[in-house]
């Protein structure tokens, strides 16, 4: 962006009009309507260029008022004296990329006359714009440069409207200021107006000012010196100082000068403003003649001192011993304050506030603050005097602090101490030799409730220790103080008996220090551990007593005794219920002299009607009185049978079993005191509900042994009844085994007579392949009346037997056909034993009747096998094997149709058939007991 050789000097000019956003004016936009008109242009502009915009004065056709200065046409016009045109402003490279050129339907023509002032600077122009590219004729182009010309006429004519205004404003100020005034120019310091104050005061007339220079009045040998301030002012500078003055009588007089640059008609000025202050350098000088013998005394004085202004606290003087005491320098001493010298504001308000009610003050303690942030004390004195005309405080000061550090350590120490004793949770008291009291820490009032001030006109141990008789024993224990701690029974302010333990320090003038505690805690600890111990004592005794016996009354005796003996209590009883809810007395200790109970049957009416269900729920109740303890009147009479008075009662509560969870009320036990009401405490209480426990597990105990008794001797019995009906039972199933194999032996003797009765060979094959079978199951009968268990058969030893009768059956030497097996450890039932002796019958006769031909060698193979719950058994021979076009499930042959049948039938088993080389069946069914 291009800028004027004179933009400075153009601006001021400018900046003069005081033109620049200001409100529309007819006379400006009836010029610029007739420039739009004339030129036949839809835009025209009145602007002013300022330094970063071009302001729009007057504007036609459009309706922003102002555009920056960087994209300004008028920024371009006001370079040349001349008329700025611009027909088509796409083809001009200042313009090409200009944001009022490249949007649609914008700036394409412009022309523009430069308003130019009489002194030559360019404030503006006027322009005409139209959005398609064209030109100006010449007349239309010298009718913008008079229309311009016009304008610059409007703007001095603005400009002196201002000025006159001004000026009449000046004029009237100028004649009412009380201060001589005039105004001087600025090139030649000659004056150009005077006010009538100045004519007054200076006697000079207004003619002879006229023709004065500023110099002139000015004394000689300010003269150059005013000048060259003068000449070093710029127009906007304010300047303001101290001179001396010539009035016409020739008298010198001090005044203070403001300057000020104006307008003032057509010249470049300055308005001077004058304030005579002869007077007061008068009085100054007075005041510095008395301040200089004031610092030579106060200097000469070894205390430091301040004057502190009364207003607003600042110092106006201060001698050289209070700037070494207070560490100052004299370039921190300008412009401080009194407040600087305090810790805090309200130190500084305490003191003014004590000297404000006394109109002096002396030796007043203060801590203070040196300028390097240091602390020390001192004694302040301060009173009110005038300084310098100006009411004021002198304070003079006197450093304490060695005094006071040795009075702080002193405090200190006592403080230390004092804190020792007041956090120290012991009581502490002091006595002089008289016994009186001399002084108390905190813990000794906060525990006895005394405090030290109520105390001192009354003898202190006659307070605590009323009774005569324990006085004087506390008494010969504090005057003997012996470095040994006492027990005693101190009565504090509320009347109550605090246990507490004192030792005793005497000191060399004959007071005594007491030292004491409150050990309250501690006897309850060790009442409480004394009870626990009695407690655990009684426990282990009924404990031990139901590990020595089982006999239920001995227990019950040995408890109630020593829960008597432990309570202190009159009387302790053990209570039964039965069925119908009558109680019984199970066991009782009784103080001589009281009723005794023992056996006594209870018939409680109220307990029945529901009065004892809390007891069923496990409640314990301790009953200090029974007129009190919302009793009803039967339960109340029951106990006035037996004297009660007040009385501890525990249920007795006993699990049942599992089928039925939950408790069984047994009984209570009962501690009864006749001889008077007694307030129980919580652990006597447990004590009980912790024996019920322990007389639950003896009850239960005597129950479950008298029970086992009872069971052991009906279990006895039915044993030897068992043993004999066994014993009969085996003889007999033996007896029947041996029947029933003799009966298959008859048969199998029969079937062998009819066979040599007969010539067929296929009927006596047929016969005896049928006393094979006879002889597998007379063979199981034979086992089982001979073994020990007469339900299972052991398998191993009867399949090997039924394979070596087969052999011998069918007349096979032992050379020519081996037999193999392999049998775990098994055992099967009848059923299954018979069914396997079947199976392995049939398998085996048809190995050797059909596996083998021609004489042919061999070996057949049995393996029986635990696999799990199940059983394995395999039946295999190296033979000529079967037929492939057997289907042997449903063959005619009777041997393999009935070991199919029996596999899954009886055996309720699998068979599968392994063939080549050889035969081999694999059968699997699941091992029954003698049960199932």
């Amino acid at each position: 962006m291009l800028f004027p050789d004179n933009e400075t000097q153009r601006l001021e000019v400018l900046n003069r009009y005081q033109i620049l956003d200001t409100p529309p004016e007819d006379s400006f936009d009836e010029i610029a309507q007739l420039a739009a008109n004339l030129c036949e242009t839809p835009i025209a502009l009145i602007s002013l260029v300022d330094a970063k915009r071009e302001w729009f004065k007057s504007k036609i056709g459009v309706t922003i008022s102002e555009i920056p200065r960087s994209i300004s046409f008028s920024s371009y016009t006001i370079l040349q004296n001349q008329i700025l045109i611009i027909p088509d402003a796409l083809k001009d490279e200042r313009f090409t990329t200009n944001p009022l050129v490249t949007s649609n339907n914008y700036f394409r023509f412009y022309a523009g006359v430069p308003l130019i002032t009489s002194s030559g600077f360019a404030l503006g122009s006027l322009c005409v714009i139209d959005f398609a590219p064209r030109s100006l004729t010449a007349k239309e182009q010298v009718i913008l440069q008079q229309l311009a010309r016009q304008i610059i006429r409007y703007l001095d004519l603005h400009l002196q409207k201002r000025i006159d205004d001004s000026q009449i404003f000046f004029n009237l100020f100028l004649s009412k200021s009380p201060n001589p005034m005039w105004v001087y120019n600025q090139n030649n310091l000659k004056i150009l107006d005077v006010n009538e104050a100045a004519i007054v005061h200076y006697g000079y007339s207004r003619e002879e000012f006229l023709q004065m220079a500023m110099t002139d009045i000015c004394h000689p040998k300010d003269a150059p010196i005013f000048r060259k301030y003068l000449e070093q002012q710029h127009s906007n500078l304010h300047f303001s100082g101290q001179w001396q003055h010539w009035r016409k009588n020739g008298q010198i007089i001090d005044v203070e000068i403001a300057i000020d640059t104006i307008d003032y008609a057509s010249y470049k000025a300055r308005l001077v403003n004058i304030r005579d202050i002869t007077e007061h350098k008068r009085i100054e000088k007075n005041l510095e003649e008395s301040e200089a013998r004031f610092r030579v005394i106060s200097e000469a004085i070894p205390v430091p001192l301040i004057i502190s202004r009364l207003s607003d606290g600042l110092i106006l003087y201060a001698n050289s011993e209070f700037m070494q005491i207070f560490r100052f320098s004299s370039e921190d001493f300008v412009n401080r304050k009194n407040l600087d010298l305090y810790h805090k504001s309200a130190d500084l308000e305490a003191l003014l506030e004590a000297l404000n009610q006394h109109d002096d003050l002396q030796d007043y303690e203060l801590k203070l603050k040196r300028a390097d942030g240091t602390d020390f004390w001192a004694i302040a004195s301060l009173q009110y005097l005038e300084f310098n005309r100006e009411a004021a405080i002198l304070t003079v000061f006197y450093d304490i602090t060695n005094r006071k550090n040795v009075e702080t350590k002193l405090q200190e120490q006592n403080e230390l101490s004092q804190r020792i004793f007041e956090s120290i949770p012991l009581m502490i008291a002091l006595l002089d030799a008289n016994g009186k009291l001399q002084w108390v820490n905190q813990e000794w009032e906060n525990v006895l409730g005394w405090k030290f001030q109520d105390l001192q006109a009354i003898d202190i141990l006659e307070v605590l220790y009323p009774h005569p008789e324990y006085r004087q024993y506390v008494i010969n224990f504090i005057q003997s103080a012996q470095r040994t701690w006492g027990d005693f029974k101190t009565q504090v302010r509320n009347g109550d008996l605090l246990d507490t333990s004192w030792t005793n320090v005497k000191l060399s003038n004959g007071q005594i220090i007491g030292i004491g505690q409150d050990i309250t805690e501690r006897k309850r600890t060790e009442l409480a551990l004394k009870a626990q111990a009695e407690r655990e004592q009684l426990m282990r005794t009924v404990a031990q007593r139901i590990r020595q016996s089982l006999n239920l009354q001995d227990i019950l005796n040995a408890t109630v005794q020593e829960v008597r003996d432990l309570l202190g209590v009159d009387r302790v009883v053990v209570y039964q219920f039965d069925s119908e809810m009558i109680g019984t007395i199970m066991a009782e200790s009784v103080e001589p002299g009281w009723t005794i109970s023992l056996g006594v049957k209870i018939h409680d009416t109220c307990f029945q009607a529901g009065a004892g269900v809390e007891y069923y729920q496990g409640r314990k109740r301790a009953i200090a009185n029974i007129y009190e303890a919302g009793l009803s009147d039967c339960h109340i009479s029951l106990l006035e049978q037996f004297e009660v008075k007040a009385n501890l009662v525990v249920p007795i509560l006993l699990e049942v079993g599992s089928k039925n969870a939950g408790s069984h009320l047994w009984g209570l036990l009962v501690a009864h005191q006749c001889s008077g009401f007694r307030d129980w405490e919580e652990n006597q209480l447990d004590l009980l509900d912790q024996l019920t426990v322990q007389l639950a597990i003896a009850i239960q105990q005597s129950s479950i042994l008298e029970q086992a008794q009872t069971e052991l001797v009906q279990r006895q019995k039915a044993e030897v009844k068992l043993r004999n009906a066994l014993a009969e039972k085996e003889v007999l199933l033996k007896e029947v085994h041996h029947r029933v194999k003799n009966n298959l032996q008859i048969v199998s003797s029969l079937l062998q007579l009819q066979s040599q009765t007969l010539k067929d060979p296929e009927l006596i094959k047929v016969l005896r392949e049928s006393q094979n079978r006879i002889e597998s199951i007379s063979l199981i009968h034979k086992n089982l009346y001979t073994s020990a268990n007469i339900g299972q058969i052991n398998v191993s030893d009867y399949i090997n037997n039924l394979a070596a009768s087969l052999l011998i059956s069918y007349q096979i030497w032992p050379d020519k056909i081996t037999l193999e097996t392999d049998i775990d450890s098994v055992h099967l039932n009848v059923d299954q034993a018979i069914a396997c002796g079947l199976v392995i019958n049939e398998l085996i006769s048809n190995a050797l009747k059909h596996a083998f031909p021609n004489q042919q060698r061999g070996i057949i193979s049995i393996a029986l096998r635990n696999i799990g719950n199940n059983i394995e058994m395999t039946i295999r021979d190296n033979g000529i094997g079967l037929p492939d076009n057997l289907n042997w499930t449903s063959a005619d042959s009777l041997g393999l149709s009935l070991v199919y049948d029996l596999v899954t039938e009886q055996l309720e088993g699998d068979i599968t058939l392994e063939s080549n080389p050889g035969t081999g069946f694999k059968i699997q069914f699941t091992q029954l007991t003698l049960h199932q």
